[in-house]
């Protein structure tokens, strides 16, 4: 395994499948006795959930977000 000039590694299929990884899933990264461990992060809501909870007994409710916050929230990280 390399790792590229932007810092990121391939995880390898059979590690996605073991861990339960999917695409878009999000991980965290802990540095422990001198060992990266990377771990999924446990959602208790999807990001739609989170952007209806935001917009829930308002139509024309101001969030403060940019476009691209609302995209980022909505879609997810890619």
């Amino acid at each position: 395994m390399r790792l590229t000039s932007k810092g990121q590694v391939t995880i390898p299929q059979n590690i996605r499948e073991l861990a339960g990884l999917k695409p878009y899933d999000e991980v965290e990264f802990e540095f422990r006795n001198k060992q990266i461990i990377v771990k999924p992060v446990k959602r208790t809501t999807t990001p739609a959930e989170e952007a209806i909870a935001l917009l829930r007994g308002s139509a024309n409710s101001k969030i403060g977000l940019t476009a691209d916050e609302w995209l980022e929230m909505t879609r997810g990280e890619r």
